[in-house]
């Protein structure tokens, strides 16, 4: 059986994993193609829902040594999953373009620093 070390240690390599597809997906995509290519924008969408259902299983202990707001993250996945309506896809191309670097270096340093 895993410990929660060894199952947070799978999960931050899920959310790096799937930040680099959203990075991949969206690499030479403007604004105008992220609105009017549903398959992008429910690619991208998928992997932010990877990335919130993971961070809810990585300990929060050791999420709470870095600061980020994880509650955003898992917010995310939850309006992804039961409010998927109210998506508005101009949001999520700036959380693309804006948030997620930063998380991408928070997971970073964790992995780096934690394990």
């Amino acid at each position: 059986m895993k410990d929660r070390k060894d199952v947070s240690l799978d999960r931050l390599f899920h959310v790096q994993k799937a930040i680099v597809e959203i990075e991949i997906f969206t690499h030479s995509s403007s604004l105008n193609d992220f609105l009017n290519n549903s398959f992008l924008s429910s690619a991208v969408l998928y992997q932010f829902s990877v990335i919130g259902e993971a961070i809810i299983h990585v300990d929060p202990f050791l999420l709470e040594k870095y600061k980020y707001p994880w509650f955003k993250v898992r917010s995310f996945r939850n309006l992804i999953s039961h409010e998927y309506f109210n998506i508005k896809l101009d949001a999520v191309w700036e959380i693309v373009q804006k948030d997620l670097p930063k998380l991408k270096e928070v997971i970073e340093i964790i992995l780096k620093e934690e394990f």
